[in-house]
């Protein structure tokens, strides 16, 4: 398994710096925006769960953010949420 991924890698080593530039980043801004660097439940689904909930609160967060509150709730109202 690992020389297989080892070989991918050589063929594209640019690849681990594209992967750190787009997903790591989302991951070291869950952990910071968290507060903390594990999981509070113990269990894949409970841990499948936590996340999802993260995930959710980082995204409402942004949305906020970027359009405000005021067309947040528009945008609510106008797909029934």
């Amino acid at each position: 398994m690992l020389d297989a991924v080892q070989r991918r890698l050589d063929k594209t080593p640019d690849a681990m710096t594209v992967r750190r530039r787009t997903v790591e980043h989302v991951f070291g801004t869950f952990k910071h925006w968290m507060g903390y660097t594990h999981f509070l439940m113990r269990r894949l689904p409970n841990v499948g769960t936590e996340m999802s909930l993260n995930v959710l609160a980082y995204n409402l967060t942004r949305v906020l953010k970027i359009l405000g509150f005021g067309k947040t709730m528009k945008a609510m109202r106008l797909v029934g949420a």
